[in-house]
């Protein structure tokens, strides 16, 4: 028995220096199962780098006596959400500065009327001010009162305080790189083998069919985490800000069970398909609408209860998730098992399927 077993071992690991070696060489593989997403992720990192980006810009036109005559305290605060230019202008010519974009309101006071001038093209920017003003007004009122107030708000914030936007984007974009990667490798290198013939010489040759099989998964396994060492390297640089909770290794059974669920996508895909054509189209179909509608790219929080609710039977929803929740929230084992459990179902029914529809040659 021991014979077999050396054999067999030798072929997986023949197989998988070749594939690996035909991955490493094809520079357009690399780069868009690598390069390409990381492009997106420092992209993103780069735009959640600044805090310009969470502030309102607002213009002063004159005395502003709730803003001029606020304590240093209340300034401070003040800034932490308003960015406040001032000008003596002409009030009309201000007004168009917000109708073009340039700010997200004009504020002014009247004796004791303050005015504050908005768009509605960007509702959100508008409430933002508008509550801003709200409670700026109302502080004021209670304070010529002389009485204290008899309710108060403290807001605290429920993760860490250094959490940022880079520790949600990340384990989107590494999982939709993953799917990539997986989805399109499987199915490209199925339809190329069966064109080429190679199928056929595997199936004749003396090489066990488990060590094509394993020697494939290892590979595409191999490359995840590679991909993962490459995003999580470039996000916890100081520029981006990424921080990891204690318990990130939790992500790796997450990183290989969503590999399988993906590989499996790519063979169900390059049994449909016959040509390479075909197997890129198929795989697009798949992995596009599964990357917008399992939140890789923007939060499903705010989508109708439905289409969340459609997330839910991808995959790559269950592994960002997955991802997510041990990298930054630092949650234990028993929180991502359900994810495990949906992701090798996926895996295990996918590649079912696949079986079925296999074909060793072009007919």
């Amino acid at each position: 028995m021991s014979t077999p077993t050396l054999s067999s071992m030798k072929s997986f690991a023949s197989l998988s220096k070749v594939m690996a070696l035909g991955f490493i060489r094809d520079k357009t593989s690399v780069f868009f199962t690598i390069l390409f997403p990381l492009m997106f992720l420092v992209l993103i990192g780069l735009l959640l780098g600044g805090d310009s980006g969470s502030k309102s810009e607002v213009l002063q036109v004159g005395r502003v006596a709730a803003f001029d005559d606020l304590t240093p305290e209340g300034r401070d605060q003040l800034k932490d959400v308003l960015s406040i230019d001032k000008t003596n202008g002409d009030l009309e010519d201000q007004l168009r500065k917000v109708e073009k974009g340039d700010y997200d309101a004009v504020i002014t006071q009247s004796g004791g009327e303050l005015r504050v001038y908005y768009s509605a093209a960007d509702k959100v920017r508008s409430s933002t001010v508008r509550g801003v003003l709200e409670s700026v007004v109302q502080n004021i009122n209670v304070a010529a009162t002389g009485q204290p107030p008899s309710l108060s708000l403290r807001a605290s914030q429920v993760e860490d305080e250094s959490i940022t936007g880079i520790q949600y984007y990340t384990p989107g974009l590494l999982g939709w790189a993953i799917s990539m990667s997986a989805v399109f490798g499987a199915a490209l290198t199925l339809v190329e083998w069966r064109k080429r013939k190679i199928l056929r010489r595997l199936r004749l040759a003396p090489v066990p069919l488990g060590s094509v099989v394993t020697a494939r998964v290892g590979v595409s396994i191999g490359i995840t985490m590679t991909q993962a060492v490459i995003f999580v390297g470039v996000a916890t640089l100081p520029v981006f800000g990424l921080h990891l909770s204690g318990r990130w290794w939790l992500a790796i059974p997450l990183l290989v069970c969503g590999t399988l669920a993906f590989l499996a996508i790519g063979m169900l895909a390059g049994s449909f398909a016959s040509t390479a054509e075909g197997a890129s189209g198929v795989s697009n179909l798949v992995v596009l609408p599964m990357a917008f509608l399992s939140g890789s790219f923007f939060p499903l929080d705010a989508a109708p209860g439905w289409l969340q609710g459609v997330s839910q039977i991808f995959p790559l929803k269950h592994l960002t998730d997955g991802v997510r929740d041990v990298i930054v929230r630092g949650d234990g084992f028993a929180s991502i098992v359900p994810n495990l459990a949906v992701l090798l179902a996926f895996a295990v029914v996918a590649a079912g399927i696949s079986m079925k529809l296999f074909k060793w040659d072009d007919v």
